[in-house]
């Protein structure tokens, strides 16, 4: 029987489903110290037991994204806040090769601010 983290990425149609799968793949691997849990319905992945990123879907265009926790103090060019104060997302589109070295860099920033 599936966790309740991994019926969320079981649930998701192609190839939603394989990219948000990659993502959770490359956010594990970055640090021995992240966890992944699941919080407000989506995967979170905390560091050191503090929330750094979740992943989710966009509800308009259902692609997935990663949401940066303390976006508002990371500065990249394709970070969006949209109407948020504090968070940014990337989107990443899952029709496509994920832009690995763009995706480890940003979460390295991410991780770096948990630090």
């Amino acid at each position: 029987m599936l966790n309740e983290t991994d019926q969320f990425y079981d649930n998701q149609p192609e190839p939603n489903k394989s990219c948000l799968l990659a993502l959770r793949s490359i956010i594990l691997d970055l640090d021995e110290q992240i966890t992944e849990t699941k919080k407000y319905g989506m995967p979170c992945f905390c560091y050191k037991k503090k929330a750094f990123v979740y992943l989710w879907t966009d509800k308009k265009t259902h692609e997935p994204y990663i949401l940066f926790v303390e976006g508002r103090q990371m500065n990249h060019p394709d970070l969006e806040s949209g109407d948020r104060a504090r968070m940014k997302i990337l989107r990443v589109n899952p029709e496509k090769d994920i832009p690995l070295k763009k995706v480890k860099s940003i979460l390295k920033i991410a991780v770096d601010l948990c630090r």
